[in-house]
């Protein structure tokens, strides 16, 4: 008898390892990175999708509290200097239909030039994609790709030429879809801009906060980046957070991951 409890029990050890390690893993159809930001180890930001392509605090951006949309913490760019880096890997350099979904939440106006949020660089191009804030004074949002320099402007919640305001959160999702680029603002189209279909790639790395430009001042939490186009209510769940592991009411050891299905 004491034989088999001790066997039962090594095997909900086993069980219940494996569980908390699948719920610690985001994971979706296409999705090829997934940053939480609730904390940094050893300079290193985990790729919660299991894919291992974590990023790297090169300078001085950090892992803030104060100033959460999900989870426990977010990363906050306050200098012009502060950067994340994610080296480059196959289908990061690959992707042409993508899908880039994160919150931001700024904390300064635009500098006047034009202050960076992330870049996919390929050689040659900082634009696959390339997203700033306009360099128009208070805030707008700039995401391009090349060739060409095709995509939004000086975009806001409500379109062009409309402006974010300092100290809110806003989800930003932009779908490449084609030779189109659909542009989502707290899950509403706000922008259709025309794209290249074959927009410039290869094997760079994939910045957050400065590149040859300076950082925008930003907090920016759940970050994923797809290398498909989500629809419309992929976006909604993805900002609603329903790809997020969850934890049982009942505050067992285990926590349960959740695979969303791929809508046809």
């Amino acid at each position: 008898m004491r034989l088999v409890m001790y066997v039962l029990a090594v095997a909900l050890l086993m069980v219940g390892s494996t569980l908390t390690t699948d719920a610690a893993t985001v994971r979706d159809d296409g999705l090829i990175l997934y940053f939480s930001f609730d904390e940094a180890k050893g300079g290193t930001i985990e790729d919660e999708t299991g894919g291992g392509n974590d990023g790297d605090l090169v300078k001085g951006a950090k892992i803030a509290t104060d100033e959460v949309v999900h989870g426990k913490g977010s990363i906050l760019f306050e200098a012009g200097t502060d950067s994340v880096t994610v080296d480059s890997f196959k289908e990061l350099e690959d992707y042409q239909d993508n899908s880039f979904l994160f919150w931001v939440n700024f904390t300064k106006a635009n500098s006047g030039g034009w202050d960076q949020i992330i870049a996919k660089k390929a050689p040659g191009s900082d634009r696959s994609p390339g997203i700033w804030t306009c360099n128009r004074v208070p805030l707008h949002i700039h995401y391009r790709f090349n060739p060409g320099n095709q995509g939004t402007h000086c975009v806001g919640p409500d379109g062009e030429d409309d402006t974010f305001e300092i100290g809110e959160w806003y989800h930003i999702a932009g779908v490449k879809d084609g030779a189109k680029l659909i542009f989502y603002i707290n899950g509403k189209k706000v922008a259709e801009p025309g794209v290249p279909k074959d927009h410039a790639q290869g094997a760079e790395k994939l910045y957050i906060g400065q590149t040859g430009y300076q950082a925008a001042k930003f907090y920016l939490d759940d970050l994923y980046v797809y290398d498909r186009a989500l629809d419309a209510d992929e976006v909604a769940d993805v900002m609603d957070g329903k790809l997020l592991p969850v934890e049982p009411e009942d505050k067992l050891t285990t926590t349960w991951g959740q695979m969303k299905i791929r809508r046809d």
